[in-house]
This record gives C-alpha cells, structure tokens and sequence, in this order.
C-alpha cells in the first residue's frame, strides 16, 4: 500500500493493466473517527481519455474470446477476492462506515457471488431462429458485445454494486471503464492489484477514481463509450441523461427509492416487526431498496407501534469493529447532517419522533465520539405531502401512518415519485397478488425482504430508474442484437 509523509493510504488508478499516480487528489474520511484516512485521485479528462482508450485497445481480442474462456478469468478473480474476503470486509468498513460483520457477511460475498454467477450464466443464453420457408429463408439473431462500457458505482455498497455492473459487463465481452464514488474507493483499488493474477489482459478493466462533476462527466460524455450504466441518485441520472443524448448512448439507471412497507391486520406481527426493522435500518438505511415509509392497518397500528419502537431502540448503533452492532457510521458528515435536517423538519411539522435522534443518548467509545453516527430513528404523524415522507432520505429515519383499507393502503404506497420497491405483510394469498399488481415498483417482497434471485429482473419504475440488470436484462443490455437472414 502506498502511503504518504502522514501514513495516509494513497490510491492510484489502474490504467491499461498499470498503477497510474495522479497529480490531483481528494480527501477521504473514516466515517467512524471522522478523520482522513485516504487520499483518492481527483481524476478529469485526461485520465480518463486513457482509460477509454486503454479499453478500446483491449476489447478486439477480449471480445473475440469464448464465453467459457472469459469465464474462467472471472471465476478466478471471484476465487482470489474470496482468499481475500477478511481484507476486504476491514477495509469496506472503514472506508463506507458500516460494520465489519455486514460486509463479511453480505457485501464481499456477494461481489464474489456476482462474478461466479455472471461467469456461468452468460453459457446459458441462447438466441433466436425462425424459418419463412415461402420465401426461402431463415432468420436468426446473434448477439455482440457493444465496446467500451462507462460503469459508475455508489458510495452504500460500494464492491458489491460495482462488480454487479463489471461482472455481466466483461462476461458478455465489453472492456470497462469504472468509477467508484470517491467517497469508498479502497476496495475497488484493491480488487484491481487481484486483476493481472486472475488472468485479465491490460486494458479489460481500468478503474479511473474521482468525483461525477469532473471523472463521470468525462466518462458519460466520451463519444468512444456507447454504454453507461450508473446507480445513484435521480438527479445525477438526469445530468448524465442530457450528457449521453447526443450520443444515443445505451443507458441503464438505477436511482432512488422512498420504499414503502405495508402491513395488513392479518399479519404475522412478529415477523414483520422484525424483519421491517432490519430493512428499515440494515447497513444504516443506505441501502436503495430500505423501508422509508411504514404504512400499516389503522386497527393494529397502535399495537405495531408499540412493538416496532421497541425493536428499533434494540437495534445496536456504534463502533464498525464491534460484532454486537448493528450499525456503523454513516458514510460521511455531509450526510449525517442532511438526514438530521429530516428530523428537524419533521418536528416543525408537528410530527412525532417516537426513538432514535434527539430521543436516546448514543454512547459510543473515545475514538468514535467525532464519527458521523446516528441510532435508528422512527416517526409518527407525517403528512404524506410533506418532504420527509416524499423525497429519499437514505439513512436509519423510518416513518410510520396508519391505512384504512386496500385500496388507501396502494394509494398511499404509491404516493411518491419514486417506484424501486415495496413489502407487503399479508396471509392472504390473494390480496398478495392483488396489491403487488397495483404497487407502482419494480420488486416486491411478500413477509419477506431482499430475498434475491440474480436471474431475476433488477430495477426500478418512475423516478427510481430506466432499465432492469439481472440475468438475462444484464445480456440484454450489455450486447447488441443482430438479426440475420439467408435466403437459400
């Protein structure tokens, strides 16, 4: 690890195959302490007119390889990162905020998992034929990787949602230029020093460090990248819609969500009360697909109330390092003041903080006492029209209304701009099917949470995206189809 005259890590991009040093650097923090930690290169046009360029150069003889044969590297580089997974997991919480058990636990096993799955999957894709025997002919389709794919990640997940763009990206036949969010670009560096070893040629995947103003609008904006693929927030998704238009570039967004759960009468309140708290707080609500908005029947509201406020001031806030917590920090000061200033409005609204921020002491160790952290907080009483129920907040801050009815509770379910997800907690089989048809998103779980099938269609609806990646949605847009005719 190279480090400066203060012992800070100092990150590089990875170019072509090589370790390139950058003139430019930003600051990054441990969440948890609120120090620097890290220096990650403020990359610009130059840095990535190179990587672009390193990408176009590798992809003839990358793209001309079997599935099979670009499958084996991946599956290597999945076992390498897997020998690594301890390393991993420490530097994720240090660099992200969370604890160190959720990324051992979820956040490298599955970017390991995304590059073994992808790695296999893309054998199983057939395409299509037809016959016009009339006139003599046969139609079929091949499909072919489009190029040079601009891969932009988040900051919440940050290996897992960046090799979940890579792994079907080089799988299918593209090279990649990527960029982490600068805020958690430790583990990608990381991953990179894995690349050479597991048998990727030069230039396949090239990760350029920076921030969206100056490293993504250079990437979005290279004519020689046909594809962007990007999670993040809406308003970013649209600066880098207008960017791409005069490219007709293939874009696939996954952006926001205001998710909301809605819990029936006749449900198992046990298990809803516990698994609504876990994906209301899970990795400190800066997950897209957490619960935002807890709506639940006016007859068990009360009842539900009680029982979830318990279970939330149960749910353990402090040190990443502590394998008794639940949550970690949040990722950066910024931030953990923008989801205070929810709090604060939905006070002077006249609603009711009924746990969490301002409520109960938070006691952390000595050296976590500047972190930037914030224990599991529920609301009461929030208008629906109100900002704090409509835009994303994307931290541990949940609110909770009563419903009266079907038809009031997917009113209110939809009454958001965004449509990434949603929970249902019913026994009633058929109010299952039901509510989930008229719930405006792109998932939703029955009394369940983030139960997912990688073959299965990811994405979003209205304001919380364009597109779907998954098995078969990633092929599809990672590769341009051909349809071919013979006349024999």
């Amino acid at each position: 690890m190279t480090a400066d005259h203060r012992t800070h890590l100092v990150l590089e991009n990875y170019i072509g195959g090589k370790f390139v040093p950058c003139s430019r650097h930003i600051d990054s923090y441990d969440p948890s302490t609120g120090e620097v930690y890290c220096k990650v290169p403020d990359s610009g046009t130059d840095e990535v007119e190179a990587a672009v360029q390193a990408a176009r150069e590798a992809f003839p003889d990358w793209s001309a390889r079997s599935p099979a044969e670009r499958g084996q590297v991946m599956k290597k580089l999945a076992d390498l990162m897997e020998a690594q997974l301890e390393e991993l997991a420490q530097a994720e919480s240090r660099d992200q905020g969370k604890t160190v058990m959720f990324a051992r636990t979820v956040d490298v096993p599955r970017a390991v998992d995304n590059f073994r799955f992808f790695a296999s999957s893309v054998l199983h894709h057939t395409t299509d034929c037809t016959t016009m025997d009339h006139l003599g002919c046969v139609n079929y389709t091949i499909r072919s990787p489009v190029g040079v794919a601009g891969l932009i990640s988040p900051w919440n997940l940050p290996l897992y949602l960046l090799t979940w763009k890579i792994a079907p990206a080089v799988a299918t036949g593209n090279t990649v230029v990527a960029k982490p969010s600068e805020m958690t670009s430790v583990t990608a560096w990381m991953m990179c020093k894995l690349l050479e070893e597991a048998g990727f040629p030069p230039g396949v995947v090239n990760m350029v460090f920076g921030t969206g103003p100056r490293a993504g609008d250079a990437l979005v904006g290279h004519p020689d990248v046909p594809l962007v693929s990007f999670t993040g927030s809406t308003a970013t998704a649209q600066r880098i819609t207008e960017r791409s238009a005069p490219f007709c570039k293939k874009l696939s967004l996954e952006l926001g969500g205001k998710n909301p759960a809605i819990v029936f009468s006749d449900a198992d309140l046990d298990q809803a009360v516990t698994t609504t708290v876990r994906s209301s707080f899970s990795n400190q609500g800066e997950i897209c697909l957490c619960t935002s908005r807890i709506y639940v029947e006016r007859s068990i509201y009360p009842e539900f109330l009680k029982r979830f406020v318990a279970a939330a001031r149960e749910w353990k806030t402090g040190a990443p390092s502590d394998p008794d917590n639940n949550n970690g920090a949040l990722v950066s000061r910024e931030h953990l003041e923008k989801v205070r200033s929810f709090v604060t409005l939905a006070r002077s609204e006249g609603a009711t903080v009924l746990c969490g921020e301002g409520e109960d002491p938070l006691v952390l160790p000595q050296r976590n006492t500047s972190g930037y952290f914030m224990r599991p907080t529920v609301i009461a009483g929030v208008a629906e029209s109100s900002r704090v129920m409509q835009d994303e907040i994307f931290g541990p801050v949940v609110c909770v209304n009563p419903f009266d009815g079907e038809d009031d509770a997917v009113a209110k379910g939809n009454g958001v701009r965004y449509g990434l997800a949603a929970t249902v907690w019913t026994r009633d089989v058929g109010r299952v099917h039901r509510v989930a048809r008229r719930l405006e998103a792109g998932l939703v779980w029955t009394n369940c949470w983030l139960v997912r099938d990688l073959n299965l269609p990811f994405g979003g609806m209205k304001n919380s995206g364009v597109g779907r990646e998954g098995g078969r949605d990633s092929y599809h847009f990672f590769t341009e189809v051909k349809t071919i005719t013979v006349k024999h």
